[in-house]
């Protein structure tokens, strides 16, 4: 009997358990170093020398709060990422609706090349964006312009994933039951399809803004200087010359803006579900009945 316990499928998974959380230990360890390290006393970011806030209050030229081209470097990112975020993803889900609804054959090369960007290593596109923009399309100035460009250009593949993620476990039965109840097919892609593509949306939202504003490479290659610098790009050059704990506490505020990110997320997934009652596609044709009569 208690071998049939020790063998049975229903028990607690330890094991899983177990290297779950060590797997989210080895994650978060180094990052809250980096946090404990920004309120360290002196200019050291390895040795310890006394808890302070000079490095993020008190120091009138150096600390976080007061250094402006750390300013910079964070303004440019989020700058970066929120309009990265608001331009590739409806490209992306209109990319993925086309693609799912394109029933020709090349479309089946077309999902193939929108995987390029993900195998892509991120250096090879880097230095390639960079020399298209220096010799081909010169009219897109280096800095914010083309950096804008390369990363939608290398974000909207994720939004495509995602998106036809969704779309194919929706189907065209929806919008099929949409069309015969009288909707057009603006009307059924606008009030059937989206809203069920509402999570895929949301999710390809959190993903993009997440991925923006941690890239490093690109907006390293199209950077036009200090007045471009993201805050990666910043980090790096500053290690590479004299750091100090204000790079921790500048980096500490950019892991809490990408989970404030990923956390307004979840609260609109969730809301989203409550107003939906689960976001069930047979709702959201009740809805678009009760719209019709």
């Amino acid at each position: 009997m208690s071998g049939l316990l020790r063998r049975s499928p229903w028990r607690r998974p330890v094991v899983l358990a177990t290297w779950t959380w060590l797997y989210v230990a080895w994650m978060f360890v180094p990052v809250v170093i980096a946090f404990v390290f920004s309120f360290n006393g002196g200019r050291s970011r390895s040795v310890w020398q006394g808890f302070s806030l000079r490095w993020w209050t008190e120091d009138p030229n150096a600390s976080f709060l007061h250094d402006e081209s750390l300013h910079s470097a964070l303004r440019n990112s989020l700058i970066l990422a929120v309009l990265t975020m608001l331009i590739a993803t409806p490209l992306g889900v209109a990319l993925a609706v086309g693609l799912a609804r394109w029933q020709a054959k090349i479309a089946k090369g077309a999902n193939w090349l929108m995987l390029i960007p993900l195998v892509t290593p991120e250096i090879v596109m880097g230095a390639s964006l960079l020399l298209v923009f220096s010799n081909l399309y010169t009219g897109v100035p280096l800095g914010r312009p083309a950096q804008l460009l390369g990363h939608v250009t290398f974000s909207m593949s994720y939004v495509v994933v995602v998106s036809r993620g969704r779309l194919l476990s929706i189907g065209r039965d929806y919008e099929e039951a949409a069309r015969d109840l009288g909707a057009t097919a603006i009307q059924a892609l606008r009030m059937v399809l989206l809203p069920l593509l509402a999570p895929a949306i949301l999710a390809s939202f959190v993903i993009v803004f997440a991925m923006s504003i941690d890239d490093f490479v690109i907006s390293s290659f199209l950077s036009s200087g200090a007045s471009s610098e993201t805050v990666p790009v910043r980090i790096y050059s500053a290690v590479r010359t004299s750091s100090t704990p204000a790079l921790n506490a500048l980096a500490s505020f950019l892991v809490f803006s990408s989970l404030f990110a990923l956390a307004l997320g979840m609260l609109g997934m969730t809301a989203y579900r409550r107003r939906r009652g689960g976001g069930d596609g047979e709702s959201v044709l009740t809805e678009f009945a009760k719209f019709e009569m």
